[in-house]
């Protein structure tokens, strides 16, 4: 059995932490950017023949294609991820993404080209949700086989956190824009700004991103592979088929945990600022300034929920914050009723601590759960796939709930359902905080060492 690859310098590892933060912050920001601007400006924009609540949900349906597209993202990126490395992936998904964000802010909007506008909208949106559906694997993996398993849900959780750095850079720039523009000119023209400066952030994320190097384990896995192939001839698998052959179960069990994360997350800050200008009769800058500071706590207690996923488990982490969601819902909506801006943060930034709680540990927990040359395709695909019925109609069910209903209670009864699906998902779960990502059987997903030891000569797969 060949020995675990030994921990890299520090400093190598803040880099790679570093490029992959970077990178995450990018593409979240580029990704949350359309989500806010579905619910303020882009019903008027694109789809301005339509009842504002209907134009809402047309706009939402946009914003869901995007998810539609990442499961897509998911097997390419996690294929070629899985075959050339994460690197090359990962430095395309950020040119895709960078470059779709730019063009939707040159885009013509209804008014100027007609339905052409929201078809061109939607392909956009589809190029957004290819590129982030290989994002995310590649960038966790990244940190995840670079570091050791210690401190692994701690080193993990930063390519994490890019989802509230970009959450937060996406609501303060609107936020700046709509406190600093008159309603007019920010529907005019204004909204276009942070769109275009996608294009400042992509270099900035490239320079880093290619400043690292390809993941140890990966490189290991790589070579062993070839030396196998050379010895046996015979090809190797693809990586879809070897995932659904041998983790077909913990896919599911991936899948099973993100509900909960992935519908909580997109209700308390896409669907929030649908609900606090509707139903709470609070301002749109009111509801931007909510999401700014919540991402803010949302962002710093993520590395600390994966630090204490290195102490207690990854499983007991998750489950604090599913059944946390869960239990909060009530509670979260009540607070939104009483129209007061500090009501409001308090919901919205407990609501987020508690998605922290399965966010943080997610990245380790996933990466861990796979074989290192099916590893790419394995984790995107159990994250990616279940955000199809998660986080993409999220606030679309929610909108509809609201419309048909007028209550937030039919709201909060999705939330808890979907919270009850992740802690049955967690429960059927195997804790996997010591396992050594370089020693992974296959068919088993447990280290080599917690089954029967193979012959001398047998040769390790991974």
């Amino acid at each position: 059995m060949a020995a675990p690859a030994t921990a890299p310098p520090p400093s190598n590892l803040r880099r790679v932490v570093a490029a992959s933060l970077v990178g995450t912050t990018v593409e979240w920001y580029d990704f949350f950017l359309y989500g806010s601007a579905a619910a303020l400006v882009f019903n008027k924009l694109f789809f301005p023949d339509s009842d504002p609540l209907v134009g809402t949900l047309l706009s939402f349906l946009t914003y869901a294609v995007g998810f539609a597209a990442r499961p897509v993202g998911a097997l390419v990126f996690g294929h070629y991820g899985d075959r050339l490395g994460r690197k090359k992936l990962l430095v395309l998904s950020l040119l895709m993404m960078g470059g779709a964000t730019f063009a939707i802010g040159l885009l013509p909007t209804h008014a100027t080209i007609g339905s052409a506008a929201p078809v061109l909208l939607t392909v956009l949106r589809l190029v957004q949700g290819f590129a982030l559906g290989g994002e995310w694997g590649g960038a966790v993996l990244l940190v995840s086989e670079h570091g050791d398993a210690k401190r692994r849900g701690f080193w993990a959780s930063w390519p994490q956190t890019g989802a509230p750095a970009g959450q937060l850079l996406a609501t303060g720039v609107l936020s700046a824009l709509t406190a600093i523009m008159s309603d007019s000119a920010f529907g005019a023209w204004g909204w276009r700004i942070p769109f275009l400066l996608s294009g400042v952030l992509v270099i900035l994320g490239l320079w880093i991103r290619l400043s690292v190097d390809e993941s140890p384990v990966f490189k290991a896995a790589l070579a062993q592979a070839e030396q196998r192939k050379a010895a046996d001839a015979q090809a190797e698998k693809m990586p879809l088929v070897a995932v659904l052959r041998h983790h077909w179960r913990d896919v599911l069990i991936a899948m099973g945990a993100r509900m909960a994360e992935n519908i909580s997350y997109y209700v308390i800050t896409a669907f929030i600022l649908v609900y606090a200008t509707t139903s709470a009769d609070l301002s749109k800058q009111t509801a931007l300034n909510a999401v700014l500071i919540a991402s803010a706590v949302h962002f710093a207690v993520i590395p600390l929920w994966g630090a204490l996923s290195d102490r207690v488990g990854r499983r007991p982490v998750y489950l604090v914050g599913a059944i946390g969601v869960a239990l909060w819902m009530f509670p979260f909506f009540a607070l939104i009723d009483s129209s007061s801006f500090g009501s409001l943060l308090l919901a919205v930034t407990v609501g987020l601590v508690f998605h922290g709680a399965m966010y943080a540990p997610q990245a380790a927990f996933f990466a861990e759960m796979f074989a290192t040359r099916m590893r790419y395709s394995g984790a995107s695909i159990g994250a990616q796939f279940s955000s199809v019925a998660a986080g993409a109609p999220a606030p679309l069910i929610a909108t509809a709930l609201l419309a048909d209903f007028g209550s937030s209670t039919p709201i909060s009864l999705y939330v808890i359902a979907a919270s009850l699906l992740t802690v049955l998902a967690i429960v059927c779960a195997k804790e996997t905080r010591s396992r050594d990502l370089a020693d992974i059987e296959p068919d088993t997903g447990r280290r080599a060492a917690d089954s029967v030891a193979p012959p001398a000569d047998a040769a390790r797969t991974v």
